[in-house]
């Protein structure tokens, strides 16, 4: 039997020369706009064409990824042309036109976050959906009165220490996955969660647009996380700040307390019981679950 891109027609395939024409402009951040059929991870071949010198501003999408990947190399997978699997290439330290703007490398850390902040608003702005921010990668909405996962976001540095070093952000987003297709139960898509809408092109060159403003004016005061306002424009968003948490750490330990914060480098801050603020970064957390409130 012969398959289609069309066969499901509630899935029809994206198409490669509409997104380039409306995304890539001249002195804008995004150079080129592809769209692959299928591919293992969209950030691993965003990676190898980094490491081979291509230029910041790249896209990559595809319709299918068979070894999709999140944060700790957790699996991830969907249906074709069930969401939206894209990856950029970024280059934040150096001063270009679509680059970026000298950012030091100890901002970098943000970039996640600013694609959280971006999908937040491009969500709600396109799709009617309130999206919200599991800290430090999840993104979370509301289906039948309960918080489901809806997507993740995967940044990965490429290169050797400097500053043309690239870094690759990949985020996915289940997008049209039905109760039956979802691949655990706490998942959830936007189709489930009442979006006004869910054609695929309307929400990537959404994603994309608001995306580039936010990055450019994190660039452009050197990446600064409150000059830009992305530290506190994340917060509002953050569904994991003023919850009590409990952070699985490497070696089996745990960290208890209540998350209040995300600091200026991006760490989330969880105060103790005996009222210690601790940071932890994204590096060092193997989990980060719901805790027990205290009696």
């Amino acid at each position: 039997m012969v398959t289609s891109p069309w066969n499901d027609l509630d899935r029809p395939p994206l198409r490669a020369g509409a997104l380039e024409r409306a995304l890539v402009q001249p002195g804008g951040l995004w150079t080129s706009v592809r769209v692959v059929a299928e591919t293992g991870s969209t950030n691993s071949d965003l990676a190898a064409e980094a490491a081979s010198g291509a230029p910041a501003g790249a896209v990559l999408i595809a319709e299918e990824q068979t070894a999709g990947r999140g944060r700790l190399d957790r699996a991830w997978s969907a249906p074709a042309r069930s969401g939206l699997f894209v990856s950029v290439l970024l280059r934040p330290g150096l001063k270009d036109a679509t680059g970026g703007g000298e950012v030091p490398r100890r901002h970098w850390s943000w970039l996640p976050l600013l694609v959280g902040v971006a999908a937040g608003a491009s969500l709600s702005r396109a799709a009617g959906v309130e999206l919200s921010l599991k800290w430090p990668n999840d993104l979370l909405v509301t289906v039948d009165g309960e918080e489901r996962k809806l997507g993740g976001i995967l940044a990965e540095l490429s290169g050797d220490g400097g500053e043309e070093d690239a870094v690759v952000v990949g985020i996915g987003l289940n997008v049209s996955l039905r109760a039956e297709e979802l691949p655990v139960p706490g998942a959830g898509s936007l189709a489930l969660a009442g979006a006004s809408v869910t054609d695929r092109e309307t929400l990537v060159r959404t994603l994309l647009r608001v995306f580039a403003e936010l990055y450019e004016d994190w660039c452009s005061v050197g990446g600064d996380p409150e000059a830009s306002g992305l530290r506190a424009a994340y917060a509002a968003q953050c569904a994991t700040i003023g919850r009590p948490v409990r952070v699985e750490l490497p070696g089996g330990r745990e960290l208890l307390g209540e998350a209040v914060a995300v600091d200026a480098d991006g760490r989330l801050v969880v105060r103790t019981a005996d009222g210690t603020e601790q940071p932890v970064g994204a590096g060092d957390v193997v989990h980060v679950r719901p805790g027990a409130r205290p009696l």
